[in-house]
């Protein structure tokens, strides 16, 4: 596959915008930046941040195992998303794929895009069906989107179903690996180098317990990643939430403890919630949250409600008729949802 030939062509034509900071990044911290007529007091904030967030990207590097040329950063993943659309996807021409239920922002993205969404339902257990994904993809086709663990589901798709799909589909093949880190399989990241399609992308929103700071990441080739610097904002990434990430991905301990707590809570959740009478099933995830099925999930979620619990009521999506979406919170939280379902 030749990437490319996916590029809209006016990306292709596209000359980015150049500041001084990415064009004298070389030549030390020693300059005097008198170009971008920002107040000259300091006071941490002053300066426009790293353009390239090249301190962030090399702590990245360094634990995920790939290089800082294979990492863009965004303002959170749906700006790394938005990014993927409007380099490869022509307005009123060309596809995306969806596999609901999923995450919502892909429909979102595709019609502010202006880009057709093809949806085709994951199966009965909640995995790709391959042949008809395949068979739904045309020469306009160009990105399929894989939530994997699946939101809302939080299963982890097949390898086998995957790798298919990855060498079959003439377009790039999005993993969103958001949840990954509370998954007991690996990311695709360790063969992010077989497939030249393969775009990645994760989060320090769930995790690494810093949502507030808005920080996406797409790992791709070299080649996929210019295409994306050119269309990204200068500075899409602020200086805060820079200072933010690098102190927090420096504290790697810190957050494998909290992994492991989260985990622990899941499976304590698990065991509470197979007590609770209106639960007819309890989905196996892979994620920091549990589907469950209830009798009926509008009385439940507004039972809920009353007793001050915010849940997520995915009754309405595709495959998931009576559903609710269970955040693992705290040991505490979980004693109060407990409690509040054995009330209701």
């Amino acid at each position: 596959m030749k990437i490319e030939q996916l590029i809209r062509k006016n990306i292709q034509a596209l000359k980015p915008y150049s500041s001084a900071r990415d064009e004298y990044k070389e030549l030390g911290t020693d300059m005097i930046f008198l170009d971008a007529n920002e107040n000259p007091h300091e006071n941490g904030v002053n300066r426009y941040p790293d353009p390239q967030q090249t301190t962030v990207k090399s702590e990245l590097a360094k634990i995920k195992g790939v290089k800082e040329t294979q990492i863009l950063l965004g303002n959170g993943s749906d700006e790394v998303l938005d990014l993927v659309f409007r380099a490869f996807c022509e307005p009123k021409v060309d596809n995306v794929i969806t596999l609901p239920p999923t995450y919502g922002m892909y429909k979102v993205l595709a019609n502010i895009n202006n880009i057709e969404e093809k949806e085709v339902l994951l199966t009965n257990d909640f995995e790709p069906s391959v042949k008809k994904i395949l068979e739904a993809a045309d020469k306009n086709s160009k990105i399929l989107f894989l939530c994997s663990p699946n939101n809302p589901t939080g299963n982890t798709f097949s390898k086998e179903s995957v790798e298919v799909l990855l060498n079959m589909f003439n377009g790039l093949v999005v993993i969103d690996e958001a949840y990954i880190d509370f998954s007991k399989e690996k990311s695709w990241l360790k063969r992010l180098h077989e497939f030249p399609n393969l775009v990645i992308t994760q989060t320090l929103s769930k995790a690494y317990g810093m949502a507030g700071i808005r920080l996406g990441i797409c790992y791709a080739s070299e080649e996929i990643i210019a295409v994306l610097n050119k269309i990204k904002p200068p500075y899409n990434v602020n200086e805060l939430t820079q200072k933010r990430a690098i102190k927090r991905l420096l504290d790697v301990k810190k957050v494998k403890s909290e992994i492991h707590k989260i985990l622990k809570e899941r499976t304590r959740l698990i065991e509470k919630l197979k007590d609770i009478s209106f639960i007819k099933e309890i989905y196996n995830t892979d994620a920091n949250f549990v589907l469950v099925k209830v009798d009926d999930a509008n009385k439940r979620y507004s039972q809920l409600i009353d007793k001050g619990i915010v849940i997520r009521n995915r009754t309405t999506q595709p495959l998931c008729e009576n559903t609710l979406r269970l955040t693992v919170g705290t040991k505490r939280e979980t004693k109060i949802l407990i409690q509040a379902l054995s009330e209701i």
